[in-house]
């Protein structure tokens, strides 16, 4: 797992549900009214620019945020609207995985630090991190 200020695989336990999140079809719905239209994010075909972030991601990130940035129950969703730009910017990113990030919006508990994704290799997950996001309307 990896990314971004978010919370993290070290669940707590009991954490069963995404606090302030609800799942409406292929929405995502946040507690702050906002809506990400996620149908259909696991049948887009990657362009070339972003396919070396989701290679990376899929090491590294998706077993607690899920294959597309969905969550899982191990770590939360990063095609979300709390991680739109203006609200958790590309450093953000980059930060959690360098630093680890205690939890703050979701009760997954921690995330630890990512000492095997260098720098590079953050940037090109934020870029396919924030494609998904753009293809889901977070921002």
């Amino acid at each position: 797992m990896l990314i971004a200020v978010l919370s993290a695989c070290d669940r707590s336990p009991g954490n069963d549900a995404m606090p302030g999140m609800g799942r409406a079809g292929g929405n995502l719905r946040h507690a702050s009214g906002g809506i990400a239209d996620t149908a259909g994010l696991r049948d887009l075909s990657v362009p070339a620019e972003f396919q070396r972030g989701q290679e990376v991601y899929q090491t590294h990130c998706a077993q607690c945020h899920g294959d597309v940035a969905l969550g899982t129950a191990q770590g939360p969703p990063l095609v979300h609207i709390i991680y739109e730009p203006n609200h958790h910017a590309d450093a953000a990113f980059l930060l959690a995985a360098l630093r680890g990030v205690r939890a703050h919006h979701w009760g997954f508990g921690d995330m630890p630090p990512q000492p095997q994704v260098s720098r590079e290799e953050m940037a090109e997950i934020v870029k396919y991190v924030r494609w998904l996001q753009r293809e889901a309307g977070v921002y």
